[in-house]
């Protein structure tokens, strides 16, 4: 019998990886044309480092750095979004063997500055994590958002006036419109 991966193995693990292709088909239809990569573990990790205390970066974020490293159109929305939880998972087991630096996954929020309750600790440590670097939190149903995040945004990983990150907003923006069925007001 096989043991069970640690979140350590599974953040170091490339699998080929970063990959760039085309994208087309169904993607097309929801993320437009062009090209795309989906980076390895340790890239998501290395740019989650690198946020600094008090600082913010969100998923979109991520991906706009990434798009703009591999000189692409966008990165994959799904595996960035996988990799920053077992990344997250990974500096977890860190801590609970006793490493001092870790990465600081509690700062990479969800898209619209929501906190990623799938985070280990769950919403009550991360929100205690979040307030204890000075960030407001809000309570909308069940989720939890950093109250102007916009601000507390880390601007080193990317410009955020640059082409792919504007395009990225853009595009979570059309998904949200579509997925809700509403017009947006000019």
């Amino acid at each position: 019998m096989r043991a069970k991966k640690s979140w350590h193995e599974k953040l170091t693990a490339t699998k080929g990886l970063p990959k760039i292709g085309e994208v087309n088909g169904k993607m097309s239809k929801r993320w437009g044309t062009g090209t795309m990569v989906i980076p390895a573990p340790t890239e998501v990790d290395a740019l989650m480092k690198q946020v600094p205390k008090g600082r913010l970066v969100t998923i979109n974020e991520l991906r706009a750095a990434l798009a703009a490293k591999h000189k692409v159109n966008l990165a994959c929305p799904i595996t960035t979004g996988i990799f920053s939880w077992i990344a997250a998972h990974a500096a977890d087991e860190a801590a609970k063997a006793g490493a001092r630096r870790i990465t600081p996954y509690w700062r990479t929020l969800k898209t619209g500055g929501e906190v990623n309750p799938k985070y280990p600790g769950g919403l009550k440590i991360l929100v205690r994590q979040l307030r204890a670097e000075g960030h407001t939190l809000v309570h909308k149903g069940k989720r939890v958002v950093v109250e102007d995040y916009q601000k507390a945004l880390f601007k080193g990983l990317t410009n955020k006036s640059s082409p792919v990150a504007a395009r990225e907003d853009e595009r979570w923006k059309e998904v949200q419109v579509r997925k809700s069925g509403r017009q947006t007001c000019a």
